[in-house]
């Protein structure tokens, strides 16, 4: 998935002396002096605007600030030495970034009023342009702390529920072992037979559908009509541009990069098309219950040919319960069954025959 950049906006940081709001990229708070926290938590306006300075454009894409390792002056992210002491910015301590801040908020600009002049300011304001007092103060509250919870005791209901569940699943072992079980049953062959069968198929126009580079070649195209076929990371030929809700990324410098998380869908021709295909057009059955079970042959016309095959044999038996028939595809089998002969019948639960043994 590509990231594509709209911009850079400007983020805001509470004093935690005053509770000003300032912007971002301020070293020191407008309402009262205070040097911005070198742990500072940036904050995304409730509007925001693309920045259009080239400057400041180039600041925020300058990297994360690096507040230095002597005096703790923050710089820009592009510095080599400390705009206050001098000092090598290599043993300076880089600020964090990468952290998704929201959603971009764009709208309509609104007034507000300053609370020490009355006088109307546009919302991305920080000071009044009429009196210069900063328009925004909130009380910088402690943290509060959540007292612990201590831990649940389960209730007679969790308990019930689980024993309730063990003795289900007792039960259903129970039901499956028993299901399970077979005994032996003393038989006698009555008689045995046999059935083969052959299917023929034939070459019959079929309408399909498919992307036009999944149709074969001998096909016969009709109308069609471009469908998504697949997404790629980069713009490819046939791709339409599909992006996601932009979204601000904290660059660690007061500033965030608006990103849109976008893909290329590519689109292809999907058509409706006619082929020929081997389909089932017949099939020949041979029976017998003689010791030499048979294929059939057929006679093939033009453009036919011979399909699958399929084998089925039975049994019937005579036992003190009644007579049981027991269904089975082994050939080799079948010619072990002579009529009188003695067999042992594993029958399960069901009644049915799931094996026999020649006695």
């Amino acid at each position: 998935m590509a990231k594509k950049s709209i911009g850079f906006i400007k983020l805001q940081w509470l004093c935690p002396n005053c509770g000003t709001k300032n912007p971002g990229p301020n070293k020191f708070c407008t309402g009262c002096g205070a040097a911005q926290p070198a742990d500072v938590k940036f904050e995304q306006p409730e509007r925001q605007d693309l920045i259009k300075d080239e400057e400041e454009i180039r600041r925020a894409k300058a990297g994360p600030d690096i507040h230095c390792a002597f005096c703790g002056t923050r710089n820009f992210g592009d510095a080599k030495f400390c705009g206050q002491c001098g000092g090598d910015l290599q043993e300076g301590k880089i600020r964090e970034e990468g952290q998704v801040m929201g959603a971009y908020q764009t709208g309509p600009q609104k007034q507000v009023a300053c609370p020490s002049c009355g006088a109307m300011n546009v919302d991305t304001a920080y000071q009044c342009e009429n009196c210069g007092a900063p328009l925004e103060r909130k009380a910088a509250a402690p943290p509060a702390v959540k007292p612990e919870k201590a831990p649940m005791k389960p209730g007679i209901g969790c308990v019930i529920a689980a024993v309730l569940g063990i003795l289900g699943l007792i039960l259903i072992v129970a039901l499956l072992s028993a299901g399970g079980k077979t005994e032996g049953v003393e038989a006698t062959l009555q008689s045995a037979g046999w059935e083969r069968l052959v299917f023929i198929q034939g070459l019959k126009p079929v309408n399909r559908q498919a992307f036009i580079d999944q149709i074969p070649a001998n096909a016969s195209i009709g109308s069609c009509e471009d469908r998504y076929h697949h997404s790629e990371d980069e713009p490819v030929e046939n791709s339409v541009e599909a992006c996601g809700t932009p979204y601000t990324v904290d660059t660690g410098s007061g500033y965030a990069e608006v990103i849109q998380d976008c893909v290329y869908e590519v689109y292809l021709e999907y058509c409706n098309y006619t082929v020929e295909e081997w389909q089932v057009v017949d099939q020949v059955i041979l029976q017998g219950s003689d010791r030499s079970p048979q294929w059939p042959n057929p006679q093939l016309e033009a453009n036919e040919r011979l399909g699958d095959t399929r084998e089925s044999y039975s049994a019937i038996f005579s036992t003190d319960e009644g007579q049981m028939t027991y269904t089975f595809s082994d050939e080799d089998l079948y010619e072990q069954l002579i009529p009188g002969s003695q067999w042992v019948l594993l029958v399960n639960n069901s009644g049915q025959i799931v094996s026999i043994e020649a006695e």
